[in-house]
């Protein structure tokens, strides 16, 4: 029987469950702020990031910057350098290998001056008029030219000074000689020709130098053993 009030339905399992699940979300979303709220949030957090971000990229390539132009300049340095030590080896190297042609005859020439030495000598001591004696002087004579040819032709030049100033870079003095004739510091005389290779010395000439004579003074007279003008002269006192 009805006594004429309605009896709420059950409700089922499954519309319980939606009922507490639409409390949980209304819920939550009365919770949670505003998406406004939440953008702005993001934009501020992201703009200090990023200006955190740039300062920090700033100061660090500052510092690179710094790092790489301090290295660069070593590097510059470093170059500069050794392109310059390059530069003066090469031109050492050009140097060595110039004096390397020039007086690499040197030794070899120094040899040879002893025998145009020993040919010079022979001719100076050979006065006599024996044909046969002639005959060899004549022909060390022409082994003197033949000698003096080819030392002409790789530029060794003798040093026979007589008769010009004495220098000391291309002379060496064996004696000192009074003379009235020439200057003083004058050759006189050559005892040994030297000679020079691409004008560089290989062995200097041994010279006679002149000195200027020394002149005799003449005694001071005793002037109280002179008479002065005027005086009479006591014929007793000098008898």
């Amino acid at each position: 029987m009805s006594d004429g009030k309605d009896i709420p339905e059950e409700k089922s399992e499954s519309e319980l469950i939606e009922e507490v699940l639409e409390q949980v979300v209304d819920n939550e979303k009365s919770e949670l702020p505003e998406a406004a709220e939440v953008d702005a949030e993001l934009v501020s957090d992201n703009d200090d990031a990023e200006q955190e971000a740039d300062s920090v990229s700033i100061e660090e390539l500052q510092k690179q910057l710094k790092q790489a132009e301090k290295k660069a300049e070593e590097n510059w340095d470093k170059a500069v350098r050794t392109q310059a030590e390059m530069q003066n080896l090469k031109r050492r190297m050009q140097k060595d290998l110039e004096n390397a042609h020039k007086y690499g005859l040197e030794r070899f020439a120094k040899e040879l001056l002893v025998v145009i030495d020993s040919l010079e000598l022979g001719i100076q001591a050979s006065t006599s008029d024996n044909p046969e004696v002639v005959v060899l002087r004549e022909g060390s004579a022409l082994t003197i030219k033949q000698f003096e040819s080819v030392f002409a032709k790789f530029n060794i030049e003798a040093v026979d000074p007589v008769g010009q100033p004495f220098n000391p870079e291309l002379h060496q003095a064996m004696t000192m000689q009074p003379s009235a004739d020439v200057e003083p510091n004058t050759v006189l005389n050559v005892f040994q020709k030297g000679y020079v290779l691409n004008g560089r010395l290989i062995r200097p000439a041994m010279v006679v130098v002149s000195q200027a004579v020394k002149s005799v003074e003449k005694p001071a007279e005793n002037k109280a053993d002179k008479p002065a003008a005027g005086d009479s002269i006591n014929l007793d006192e000098q008898a």
